[in-house]
């Protein structure tokens, strides 16, 4: 079912749609999401046990309604209670992962979106360059090379990194 650009998709058959890749839904249209690697996978499932760990419910791949026409797929979110089966108001930090065909400035006006639905907290991390960005609401990008913040939310990019070096 994966879709052109010109081809409008009601959201109840895109809500139902479970063709891979995964896509996000704006205002009738598909966008597929780039296919993770391995790095991009082990980053993923390493920051939601460490926001497990934390005690702060963190999921893959959900699907957020920020609108009734506008559909996105954080890489992990987290939130204080995750709703069920996607959440419809905001959560506490959306994060994405650059895969190698993703672009830092295109991650960072996704963030902008969820910052303008309500999210607070925006992280866009980089396995190969094994550095990340912190974008929360109302102030600008920062790059960060050891901590992750996000409120009382820390994440040691060391310890979020160690898994990869035994995956190459």
């Amino acid at each position: 079912m994966l879709m052109s650009s010109t081809t409008l998709v009601p959201v109840e058959e895109y809500l139902h749609y479970s063709g891979k890749p995964n896509c996000e839904y704006r205002e009738g249209v598909l966008y597929p999401k780039t296919m993770p690697t391995t790095f991009h996978g082990l980053i993923q499932f390493m920051l939601v046990v460490m926001l497990r760990k934390l005690g702060l419910p963190a999921a893959p791949e959900v699907t957020i309604r920020l609108s009734p026409t506008k559909y996105l797929v954080p890489d992990v979110v987290a939130a204080r209670s995750l709703q069920s089966p996607y959440p419809v108001e905001p959560v506490l930090l959306c994060c994405e992962i650059l895969s190698p065909e993703d672009r830092l400035g295109t991650m960072l006006a996704k963030c902008e979106e969820y910052h303008a639905w309500g999210v607070p907290f925006c992280w866009v991390i980089d396995p190969v360059k094994r550095t990340a960005w912190e974008y929360h609401s109302a102030a600008e990008p920062v790059r960060v090379t050891s901590t992750l913040h996000a409120g009382e939310i820390v994440v040691n990019l060391e310890e979020l990194f160690s898994l990869l070096d035994n995956a190459s």
